[in-house]
């Protein structure tokens, strides 16, 4: 069990707040994968992540559909994605990316936040040696696959000899490089491998331990930060209990 299943136990399993907003994250990515590569699935497979992660959210087919429809509309409002990068209270490193129609609008409530708990913004890329960003993927484990075997067969597209496979579910997470997404993904579904999450993540190379008292500071100011629309992910390298 690497440092990465245990950071994603700690944090992943704390979805945002409700399903509206849920629903509200998941609508703004689907408009930007339409933009970035049309609405057809088959051809786009950053949209076809995105809808196979909305299933498993529970939204409505219904409104993944209409949420594509929206996407090439004249009026859909143009999301540019943003991130913000800082440090809130006790030295914990804090990294927001957000899906944004105002970024005027979206730093100042970013900002805020951060002043509130006694942080305060860092400049981009000011935390790039403390997060790692990598792509994920999560799947239902084939009992006839050797994983050293799958892993050498997928190292070319940068994915770590590492891998996590949860003792509960029996279901392997994966992390590969960024950049190689599309090609992972298609592997993955051309040789039949369930796949049940896929998506972008940043994972901390070092963890700060904390009192409970800081501790929940600290999951306050995240619940804050994921309570703004805007706010698509907040990461943070406080250690889990």
């Amino acid at each position: 069990m690497g440092r990465a299943f245990e950071y994603r136990k700690a944090t992943k399993l704390k979805r945002w707040g409700n399903m509206a907003r849920t629903f509200t994250r998941i609508g703004k990515q689907i408009a930007i994968a339409v933009k970035a590569g049309g609405p057809d699935p088959e051809n786009n497979p950053q949209l076809r992540a995105i809808m196979a992660n909305a299933k498993r959210e529970n939204m409505p087919k219904d409104n993944v559909e209409r949420a594509i429809k929206n996407a090439m509309g004249k009026d859909q409002k143009d999301y540019k994605e943003m991130n913000y990068e800082g440090y809130g209270p006790f030295g914990i490193a804090v990294f927001v990316e957000t899906a944004t129609d105002n970024t005027t609008r979206t730093v100042a409530n970013v900002r805020s936040i951060f002043n509130k708990f006694g942080g305060s913004l860092g400049t981009s890329g000011s935390l790039d040696f403390v997060f790692t960003h990598r792509s994920m993927f999560t799947f239902a484990k084939k009992d006839d696959v050797d994983m050293d075997e799958l892993i050498l067969e997928l190292i070319d597209f940068g994915v770590e000899d590492e891998f996590d496979e949860d003792p509960e579910s029996g279901e392997i997470t994966i992390y590969g490089d960024p950049k190689s997404f599309s090609q992972i993904q298609k592997y993955l579904e051309e040789n039949g491998f369930e796949v049940k999450e896929s998506e972008f993540t940043r994972i901390p190379n070092d963890l700060k331990e904390l009192n409970d008292e800081q501790r929940a500071t600290i999951e306050k100011m995240v619940e804050r930060l994921e309570e703004d629309e805007d706010v698509q992910n907040v990461y943070h390298n406080m250690k889990a209990e």
